[in-house]
């Protein structure tokens, strides 16, 4: 179902109870067009964005006269946050929205299909990395987002720990794993993994029971049905894909031996003592914590916490690429954020400006200069490499991924909340040894059985 904003802004068909929780002022003028003294409600999940964002609102405000107020809550709450705040008919103007969230959003007639606006304002679609404008396009044709960032997946790690286990940055950079005996990759974990005796993990007498640092570290949730940051990067790399097709699959191949493979292989570095338990990781310390503490070597996480890895005090972090894996090629989830309108918006007119804004030159500019994320528009990525090289950061192990082509589309499918939940729980069973691989084969027929017509 589709809604044309500018209809909505001029009619004024935005019922009293779905009235958003912007500021009490008037809301778009009559024709429209943004009104200036209004004030509209931004919500994000990244505290990392919150100063770079909000000099884009500082701009558009001065060249627009309109208000924007940020509000942050972290990712645990914001969805959930979000969810009840569309029941309640108070959700925000616009809010960052996420590749795996908006089918459902938009399916629910929550967010604005702004796929006329794009072409009545004559935006261009094209000034963004390939690819990702028809991320934010559903199966009928709606359009629920303009690109605002990208990311990929690399490997954070402590440098002085690598070079102490053996390891140069090229080392680091060159990996390869496979699934017979993990290649060098699983020896350079093994290296870097100390029992608390200070025995390695690739010498005699590592007691895998007594570990002080891990090669790796797990994250709590084992990956989920994406597993971005955890397992994708295996499992990609060993030939799986998730659905058969991306967007909008409808058969899923959880229970294929690229995926269950690769799972099993992962998995055997918690029995071999490289990465911690899924009970230990799900013990409530952040694994970036964990990693400032020099309790893991590795971590594997996006981009856009480069700042929040390489800033951490008492550690000296460097970036390198996803090992290659059994295909010849590195993998890594190709994903990126859009900012989403609420139909019940009073301001409707101003929230699309805001929108347009966040998606333009001008606004990831901003961004770029503030070397937190990636920026969709083309123009905009030397400057964000830039930013992050005068901070002594080198990113190349994200970007290297774009420029070999070894990216895999982040999964868009319908019922992706309940897919989720049930691979979800197959893996935390799966990786907390109490099943084995083919739980993933039970999960996999309840899954397509969501599709099944």
């Amino acid at each position: 179902m589709r809604n044309n904003l500018r209809a909505l802004a001029v009619l004024a068909l935005v019922p009293i109870a779905l009235a958003g929780c912007g500021g009490s002022d008037a809301g778009s003028s009559s024709d429209g067009t943004a009104k200036a003294g209004t004030t509209i409600d931004y919500w994000l999940w990244d505290t990392n964005q919150i100063g770079a964002y909000q000099k884009c609102a500082d701009a558009f405000e001065t060249s627009s006269g309109v208000t924007v107020k940020i509000t942050q809550s972290g990712w645990d709450d914001y969805w959930g946050t979000l969810t009840n705040n569309f029941v309640a008919g108070n959700a925000p103007d616009v809010f960052t929205n996420h590749l795996s969230q908006y089918p459902q959003f938009a399916a629910q007639n929550q967010i604005v299909d702004i796929s006329d606006l794009v072409e009545e304002d004559g935006v261009d679609l094209s000034i963004y990395q390939d690819g990702l404008a028809d991320l934010w396009v559903t199966e009928d044709g709606g359009r629920y987002g303009l690109p605002k960032d990208w990311d990929t997946v690399g490997a954070f790690y402590n440098s002085d720990m690598a070079t102490a286990a053996g390891l140069t940055a090229d080392d680091m950079a060159n990996l390869e794993w496979n699934t017979t005996d993990g290649g060098t990759y699983e020896a350079a974990l093994a290296a870097l993994t100390i029992d608390k005796n200070g025995v390695r993990g690739n010498e005699p007498g590592f007691d895998k029971t007594n570990v002080a640092t891990y090669g790796l570290g797990l994250s709590a949730n084992a990956g989920g049905a994406f597993g971005q940051t955890e397992w994708s990067a295996y499992a990609l790399s060993n030939g799986f894909e998730y659905a058969d097709k991306n967007p909008w699959g409808t058969k899923w191949n959880y229970d294929s031996p690229e995926f269950q493979d690769a799972m099993t292989w992962w998995r055997g570095l918690i029995d071999k003592g490289y990465m911690p338990s899924f009970e230990i990781a799900s013990s409530g310390v952040s694994l970036q914590e964990t990693f400032g503490a020099g309790g893991v070597a590795i971590v594997t996480e996006g981009s856009w916490n480069t700042n929040a890895y390489m800033s951490l005090e008492g550690v000296t972090t460097a970036i390198a690429p996803t090992p290659v894996g059994p295909t010849g090629e590195r993998a890594s989830v190709f994903n990126g954020l859009a900012d989403s309108i609420y139909v019940g918006s009073k301001h409707q007119a101003e929230a699309w400006e805001w929108v347009k804004f966040m998606g333009s030159a001008d606004c990831q500019d901003i961004v770029a200069g503030e070397a937190v994320v990636f920026p969709a528009v083309k123009s905009s990525l030397a400057k964000a490499t830039a930013a992050f090289a005068a901070k002594g950061y080198d990113t190349s192990g994200f970007t290297v991924q774009v420029e070999e082509g070894t990216t895999h589309l982040a999964p868009i499918a319908n019922n992706w909340a309940s897919l989720n939940a049930t691979i979800t729980a197959a893996g935390e069973t799966f990786m907390s040894f109490k099943g084995d691989v083919d739980v993933y084969d039970a999960a996999n027929d309840e899954v397509n059985a969501l599709f099944a017509k």
